[in-house]
C-alpha cells in the first residue's frame, strides 16, 4: 500500500535521484525503487538509500557543476 495516496500497489521501478548542494546537481539515474501504481510516489529500499547516501557523500567531495552518476555501475 501506497504511504502517499493509500491505495494501489507498490511496483518495482527504476527512477533518477537529484540532489542540489551548495551551487551543483548531483544526478544519480537507474535507481532501483518501489514506485506507487497510482499515484506515482516513489520510495527506496534501507539499502538503496544507504548507497544513496554512499555516492551522493562521494559526489560531495568532487564539488563539481553537475555530477551524474549511474547507480547500477556504481561500486
Amino acid at each position: 500500500m501506497c504511504n502517499a495516496c493509500l491505495n494501489g500497489n507498490k511496483l518495482k521501478s527504476k527512477t533518477t535521484f537529484t540532489v542540489e548542494y551548495k551551487e551543483c546537481i548531483i544526478v544519480i539515474k537507474n535507481v532501483p525503487c518501489l514506485e506507487c501504481e497510482i499515484c506515482g510516489e516513489v520510495t527506496f529500499t534501507d539499502e538503496v538509500s544507504e548507497k544513496l547516501e554512499l555516492l551522493v557523500n562521494t559526489a560531495k567531495k568532487l564539488m563539481q557543476d553537475i555530477s551524474v552518476i549511474d547507480y547500477c555501475k556504481a561500486a
